[in-house]
């Protein structure tokens, strides 16, 4: 049976909801991602290998030919939640308009798979001689228990490994690391007509708040690396849940916020500021505050300069490398032994974002550089 065409896988992965999420009613598998993709590779003569991570997510490490080095084409399966309401048109159906693909996943990061087989398919008559291997994670969104789980499991890949995370097509070398955490304060709840009823777990949060914005200044006057479009490191409150009627004093809040540390911003010393801070708030309105990581921390990604990988990426795209702010699995792809970059098609600006989209403009561009890579690994290696 013939593979389905460039913008069928594109539909296909599309309507395949993957969400990752913290919050585990908005929490879905990736199965339908994963077998889709095992479907077609399989097809193509890949040898296929799921390992399940946790009940029902998946990663999938595809691989064509053998033998040490070759590359790796890495990419995550999972998206994050959407308003449906603030997009123009179904975010799980394949929309095209203004010279764009739209759905959610197209840019990041589900469309990057379609064209790595768009790439691949005139190539596998010759014979590849280091392997090609096409790697799709799990909950790279959330917990990045994927990208952990094959770094922990330590099996050597490939010589050099691509992530298509958007960037553009720009090559880069360089980000800033990931923390999530989690702040949950108990008060106690009671009759809002008298204050003195109960301890509200809401306004400890307010000044929970207050007291980490201080520190997110203390910081960006602190470090700074010109070498980011945002030089400063970030802190983002993300979401909050707390309380239940207006007329009862909130017993329980909790926060969650991500916090971007600079390469030499040490998170363990970053999460003692912030126990400082919580502690005398506890004291001060009566309730318990328990802070803690809602997952570990992804490490800042580097890199050097004069890697193979990085000046082969920097001639073919001709761009120079780079860095961005957000964080991605490159540290732990670098963990097993890979020169890593970070290279793929959109703009991160949309990704995120209802109506998030695909240039269309972008999609041979990008083909042409995928085989220009595999040929280097694979087909012609030094």
């Amino acid at each position: 049976m013939p593979l389905p065409s460039l913008k069928e896988q594109f539909a296909a992965l599309i309507a395949a909801p993957s969400v990752s999420c913290t919050q585990a009613h908005l929490d879905q598998s990736n199965r339908g991602v994963i077998e889709l993709l095992a479907g077609w590779l399989g097809d193509l003569g890949f040898h296929c290998e799921t390992q399940e991570v946790s009940p029902g997510k998946f990663n999938l490490l595809a691989s064509y030919g053998s033998g040490p080095g070759g590359l790796v084409l890495a990419g995550h399966s999972d998206t994050v939640p959407y308003d449906a309401a603030l997009w123009h048109s179904d975010p799980l159906q394949l929309t095209e308009r203004d010279g764009r693909w739209i759905g959610l996943g197209v840019c990041d990061m589900k469309g990057f798979f379609p064209l790595i087989i768009e790439a691949v398919q005139p190539l596998l008559d010759q014979p590849f001689k280091q392997p090609l291997l096409i790697l799709a994670t799990c909950d790279e969104e959330s917990s990045m228990a994927g990208a952990r789980a094959l770094a922990a499991a330590g099996r050597p890949l490939g010589r050099a490994a691509v992530i298509g995370e958007p960037t553009g097509l720009k090559p880069i070398r360089l980000h800033k690391g990931v923390m999530m955490e989690r702040i949950d304060i108990l008060g106690q709840s009671g009759h809002s007509s008298d204050p003195s009823l109960g301890h509200s777990a809401l306004e400890a949060m307010h000044d929970a708040i207050g007291a980490l914005k201080q520190l997110r200044q203390q910081w960006q006057q602190e470090f700074n690396n010109p070498q980011f479009s945002v030089p400063q490191p970030t802190l983002n409150f993300g979401c909050i849940h707390g309380g239940d009627n207006p007329n009862r004093i909130c017993g329980q809040c909790a926060l969650e916020f991500d916090l971007r540390p600079l390469p030499g911003m040490d998170p363990e010393q970053l999460r003692a500021a912030i126990r400082a801070k919580l502690q005398p708030l506890a004291a001060l309105h009566q309730v318990r505050i328990d802070y803690a990581p809602l997952f570990p921390s992804v490490p800042p990604f580097e890199q050097p300069a004069a890697a193979e990988l990085v000046r082969l990426a920097e001639r073919l795209t001709g761009h120079a490398a780079e860095s961005v702010a957000f964080g991605t699995e490159a540290p732990y792809l670098q963990q097993l032994g890979c020169e890593t970059i970070v290279l793929g098609p959109g703009d991160i600006a949309c990704a995120h974002q209802p109506d998030e989209f695909l240039d269309l403009s972008r999609l041979q561009p990008t083909v042409r550089l995928l085989r220009e890579l595999i040929g280097h690994y694979c087909l012609s290696p030094n």
